[in-house]
């Protein structure tokens, strides 16, 4: 029984190792970058931070890009919403 566990252990071993990386690979590309992150605690709505609340980082930050590359202040921003749910 010993025997097995001694040649079980390092195939285990190896085998969490390589799922770990493929975790951190995974994580690695969603990551934030920092300057994002601050520029949307600056600048971001009410909405932006609710969305921030309700969906996540990925999320808020995609809609506050979205809404500054369109111009947009926060008022016309949500008119736009509330006709698209109309």
């Amino acid at each position: 029984m010993q025997g097995l566990a001694v040649v079980l252990f390092p195939v285990l071993l190896m085998l969490f190792a390589l799922a770990m990386e493929r975790v951190e690979f995974r994580l690695r590309r969603l990551t934030v970058r920092e300057q994002e992150v601050q520029e949307f605690l600056d600048k971001a709505s009410h909405d932006d931070v609710a969305t921030l609340a309700q969906e996540g980082l990925p999320r808020a930050l995609a809609r506050f890009h979205l809404r500054r590359r369109r111009g947009l202040s926060e008022d016309e921003d949500i008119d736009l919403t509330e006709r698209r749910a109309s």
